[in-house]
């Protein structure tokens, strides 16, 4: 219920893409997402990575920020996905900003 009540604010432009954060029991995963087109521009997830998950997820932050910066995206909404901004989806989002993206 959530999840659907956030996505009702937050929406991508091509300008201003979003970052979307799914985090499930054991893994994240992060896609930053145009939605005016309905294209995924680029995803990081931990489906590699079997470490402690705090410092995974700043792995995927880091990690999808250079793959933003890439496509040449340095601004994005953040969404995340109606979990807290605490654990996973902070440490991915604090990693992210310190790697470029501004949000």
């Amino acid at each position: 219920m959530r999840h659907i009540r956030v996505r009702r604010k937050i929406s991508g432009t091509s300008e201003r893409p979003r970052l979307s954060v799914y985090r499930s029991l054991n893994h994240v995963y992060a896609q930053v997402i145009d939605d005016s087109q309905g294209v995924t521009l680029t995803s990081a997830s931990s489906l590699k990575d079997d470490k402690n998950k705090v410092n995974v997820a700043e792995l995927v932050g880091s990690l999808l920020s250079e793959r933003a910066k890439e496509k040449g995206v340095s601004q994005v909404v953040f969404d995340r996905g109606g979990y807290r901004y605490h654990g996973r989806v902070k440490a991915l989002a604090d990693a992210a900003r310190k790697g470029g993206l501004v949000f």
